[in-house]
């Protein structure tokens, strides 16, 4: 299945680390951080499962919440969860999909025969609260993501949601941020504060405070 942003996320239900769950009820009203790793007790997602438990405080002041899928079985998952808090000092604190029968991970895409196997690739979803897909990313099983980058992303996203504004490259929450070039440069003194014209196409203002 093809996915493409702005497309709504499938819904399915699957038994997770914290029981059965429907994901468009267990998400409600909320954003979600969606990620696939390619299977339990390996180093690298190791890793991964441990910091994003470490970033629960941060996606939480973002209304978000972070699920994790892979085609293990949810006793491996269980068994692998005391690893991740002793290897990484984060406890898992978020549910991980138990996909045996890959139904979720053929639903999202996840499954690339070219990489070797039957495994998931490392992929991530950001959904927004409307269950519309905002952001994919696939990584190689290689190589780790930056969660750091995925909060970025999820700051511009959530900023651009609410503001009828753009982010440009390497944006910080706090930087300057652009004006869409459908809006007059005057509409805009309206609206921002300290608009500055670089070109006619190019306006920067102060990112807008609420």
């Amino acid at each position: 299945m093809s996915l493409h942003l702005g497309d709504e996320a499938p819904n399915f239900t699957s038994d997770t680390t914290d029981g059965e769950i429907n994901f468009h009820e267990w998400k409600s009203g909320s954003w979600a951080v969606f990620f696939s790793h390619p299977a339990d007790f390996t180093p690298v997602c190791t890793t991964e499962l441990g910091r994003v438990a470490g970033l629960k405080s941060e996606f939480d002041a973002r209304n978000t919440k972070a699920i994790a899928l892979s085609v293990d079985p949810i006793e491996e998952h269980r068994a692998w969860a005391p690893d991740i808090g002793e290897v990484t000092g984060n406890t898992l604190n978020f549910p991980i999909i138990a996909d045996a029968d890959k139904t979720v991970s053929h639903l999202y895409d996840m499954i690339h025969p070219g990489e070797g196997d039957t495994s998931t690739v490392r992929s991530v979803f950001i959904i927004d609260q409307d269950n519309k897909i905002r952001l994919s990313l696939t990584y190689p099983k290689s190589t780790g993501r930056n969660f750091d980058e995925i909060l970025r992303v999820l700051d511009s996203l959530q900023l651009t949601s609410a503001h009828e504004l753009a982010t440009p490259a390497d944006w910080e929450p706090g930087d300057r941020v652009i004006i869409p070039p459908g809006m007059s440069t005057p509409d805009a003194e309206d609206i921002f504060t300290n608009v500055e014209e670089v070109t006619p196409y190019l306006r920067y203002a102060d990112a807008p405070t609420s």
